[in-house]
């Protein structure tokens, strides 16, 4: 088992940055894939990025490619997703989550575990 907590969200105006932080304590952390999703208001809980247990897989959705950028410190036991030019529409709760599997799942029944999540708004 594996607990997950998330941080750094907050409230930004459009085209700022934000670099969320997610906490893992329990199990080996590098033996889990990892992956950011969000989930807005009214909507399903969405992929965002994902990074393979050693971090040299990385895939992101279309909607954040050149802007988010996800990594990792195995040593820390810290996944990290850089966000830059952010957009109102990036507006939702930031979930991180872990697989068994250790590679760069985009689909979330992939992911065994999850954080609480954390909170990013975009005014514009």
């Amino acid at each position: 088992q594996v607990q997950l907590v998330e941080s750094g969200g907050g409230l930004v105006q459009a085209g700022g940055s934000l670099r969320l932080s997610c906490a893992a304590s329990g199990r080996t952390f590098s033996n889990f894939g990892m992956g950011w999703f969000r989930q807005a208001p009214g909507k399903e809980r969405e992929f965002v990025a994902s990074i393979s247990r050693s971090g040299g897989n990385t895939y992101y959705a279309d909607s954040v490619k050149g802007r988010f950028t996800i990594s990792r410190d195995n040593a820390k036991k810290t996944l990290f997703l850089q966000m830059n030019i952010l957009k109102p529409e990036d507006t939702a709760v930031y979930y991180c989550a872990a697989n068994e599997h250790g590679l760069e799942y985009r689909t979330r029944t992939f992911y065994k575990y999850w954080g609480q999540g954390t909170q990013v708004t975009v005014s514009s």
